[in-house]
């Protein structure tokens, strides 16, 4: 069965920086778009950043603080995360899309790491 296995969560000062990493197994990494979502305190999940074959796309708030990437040799994805705010605590899930874009759909959630931004 697909496992998507995230680590590197934890506490941060506003201003700095978190990287978080997302071990998958039992698929073919490389031909599957991948992406990360998020849910903050009280809230709904909302969508982060998404990678494919073909580029990455960005959530608005986190655009050019956030760099997606994958290592497709080690079946990880990654989220570095710079410039952290107090808004970006969340829950950041590691997410498995259907298909080989992000247009088709996710399919499979890790369990999650838990980000904090407070001083």
């Amino acid at each position: 069965e697909v496992q998507l296995v995230e680590s590197g969560g934890g506490l941060v000062q506003p201003g700095g920086s978190l990287s978080l990493s997302c071990a998958a197994s039992e698929f073919v990494f490389s031909t599957y778009a991948m992406g990360w979502v998020r849910q903050a305190p009280g809230k709904g999940l909302h969508w982060v950043s998404a990678i494919h074959s073909g580029g990455m796309a960005y959530e608005d708030s986190v655009r050019g603080r956030f760099t997606i990437d994958r290592d497709n040799a080690k079946s990880t994805l990654f989220l570095h995360m710079n410039s952290l705010k107090a808004e970006d605590t969340a829950v950041y899930y590691c997410v498995k899309y259907v298909g080989g874009d992000w247009a088709s759909g996710m399919d499979y959630w890790g369990q999650g790491t838990q980000v904090t931004v407070s001083s």
